[in-house]
């Protein structure tokens, strides 16, 4: 189950950048350099309230990881992730939910199996034992992390250039690289406002855990100034880490529910019957 959680965690964390549009042809223009071409893309995420997107790659501890999840980011954050990892059991699908301030986490027939057959497990986040576990091995800040918001990243690298011209997924986009440190990224800090800070240091202690001390990003935008894909390399102590982000769709009607509650096994009653 842990490696459930790890694999679906990362990917929510890794999700960089902003908002996907059709049509448009990509063309940069003469006075935009690559580094402004990035910035204006990662200005772009700010308005976003919800989004859908594909990841796929390898995940550290986790093997081959593919997915896809739908987040809602106002007025109040839920998710809905389905992952696959070639750790679990062959053909399984685990699938994360945050709503009303719980994550549910479903394993499928593997968890009933196990859970007298609930197929979910519930998690309360404030203030709960199961909360702060989830918290230290840092799935909870990685599934509440805005995906939108790590485009930011690239702004910092100060090595950014235009790589071409490509199609994804029928659209045309503009592929931009470069590289980045934490140092770099926790240098900029007090530059930011208290919200992009607080994201931002999340996310650097969730890289820091791994051991990355620098990062590889690739970030294709179309034509309307918005992040089609994004990609993010390094090495890590426990190994490599290459994800790669599609942004299906955004600012599109997200309903997430809970799991109807006689399929759940709640945590923190499970503790008090332990307990008793």
């Amino acid at each position: 189950m842990r490696s459930s959680i790890s694999a679906a965690g990362l990917g929510a964390l890794l999700l960089a950048a902003g908002a996907v549009s059709c049509g448009s042809q990509s063309e940069e223009s003469p006075e935009m350099t690559p580094a402004a071409a990035v910035a204006k893309a990662a200005k772009n995420t700010e308005d976003i309230t919800s989004l859908r997107y594909r990841m796929s790659g390898t995940a550290p501890e986790s093997g081959k990881v593919q997915g896809e999840a739908s987040m809602r980011l106002k007025p109040e954050i839920a998710m809905s992730m389905k992952i696959s990892a070639s750790g679990q059991a062959a053909g399984e699908t685990a699938e994360i939910r945050l709503v009303d301030k719980a994550m549910y986490i479903g394993g499928g027939a593997e968890m009933a199996k196990e859970m007298d057959g609930k197929s979910w497990m519930k998690f309360d986040l404030p203030g709960s034992d199961a909360g702060e576990e989830l918290d230290q091995m840092g799935s909870t800040s990685q599934a509440e992390q805005n995906p939108a918001a790590e485009s930011t990243f690239l702004t910092g690298a100060k090595d950014v250039k235009k790589v071409g011209t490509e199609k994804v997924d029928g659209v045309e986009t503009t592929h931009y690289t470069g590289t980045v440190t934490l140092d770099s990224l926790r240098a900029s800090l007090g530059k930011e406002d208290a919200e992009t800070r607080e994201r931002r240091e999340k996310s650097i202690k969730q890289y820091e855990k791994m051991g990355v001390e620098k990062l590889t990003m690739d970030m294709w935008i179309d034509g309307d100034d918005h992040t089609k894909q994004f990609r993010t390399k390094s090495d890590t102590d426990k190994g490599p880490l290459d994800m790669t982000i599609t942004f299906l769709d955004y600012n599109k009607p997200v309903e997430i529910k809970a799991p109807p509650a006689e399929d759940v096994a709640d945590l923190a009653e499970m503790f008090k019957g332990a307990e008793g």
